[in-house]
């Protein structure tokens, strides 16, 4: 199969891309900058590396028409300047447009847990972009993830770092917030698994762990396994949890 790959220098597309290329597909990176992809690490055959920003439409006519699916794993959130808002949308319709003139059968898109009915500015451009992608003339596929637990995780990483640098913390509002993280073998499982997979068709799906814990939870387990003492200074009350209207898979941490 020949899928397009896109955010290839991100986080889950760098850990996607060797796992698709070890089952022979052929695989389209697009990347903003060449000079951050290090393409000799592969050495494959059937890799090939595009400059493309989904931002400037003069930059998709490489873009070959010959393609059976796409990953959108695309998050201006990441940049430091601009409208994110605004820069998710205009992404999200060039890549929508883009894939619309080729013989894709299939988008797959990670996005974010949205079961709750007021939504973080982040978990809103998520569900829009969704909403976007949704549109096409394509079969649109959504994996929608909490915390993903791995190195490189910025969520994870956010954890570790309050862990070990933090001693005693004051809690904040958020730490009694319910999660259900999933280790990122397990989103790769799941991301690649759906991969052309007629049954998951214009479907979504959340995915998590087996275990849903509040961020002082998670917090408190990451300190037990690092074998350190850390204490949170006040519990606040609780928020329940709304269930997701959408399949549940699970996987393991």
């Amino acid at each position: 199969m020949r899928i397009l790959l896109t955010g290839a220098t991100g986080y889950i597309a760098q850990r996607l891309l060797p796992l698709l290329l070890n089952r022979g597909h052929e695989i389209i990176c697009c990347v903003r900058d060449k000079a951050r992809f290090d393409s000799e690490k592969y050495r494959s055959t059937h890799l090939s590396v595009l400059e493309v920003d989904f931002l400037k439409t003069e930059t998709l006519q490489n873009i070959p028409v010959e393609i059976d699916a796409a990953y959108y794993l695309i998050h201006s959130m990441s940049t430091s300047t601009g409208d994110f808002e605004k820069m998710e949308e205009i992404s999200a319709i060039n890549f929508k447009n883009c894939i619309q003139q080729t013989k894709a059968r299939q988008v797959i898109y990670l996005s974010g847990i949205v079961n709750e009915e007021i939504l973080s500015k982040h978990l809103t451009i998520r569900r829009n972009v969704e909403r976007i992608l949704g549109s096409g003339s394509y079969s649109l596929t959504t994996l929608r993830a909490g915390i993903i637990i791995g190195s490189g995780s910025a969520s994870f990483e956010i954890i570790r770092d309050l862990v070990e640098k933090l001693p005693v913390m004051i809690a904040p509002r958020w730490l009694v917030t319910k999660s259900q993280p999933i280790a990122v073998r397990n989103v790769i499982e799941f991301i690649s698994g759906v991969l052309l997979n007629e049954t998951t068709f214009n479907k979504s799906y959340d995915i998590g762990g087996p275990d849903i814990l509040t961020y002082k939870q998670m917090l408190l387990r990451f300190a037990k396994v690092r074998g350190m003492i850390r204490n949170i200074a006040r519990e606040l009350t609780k928020h329940s949890n709304q269930d997701s209207s959408s399949t549940v898979l699970r996987g393991y941490i």
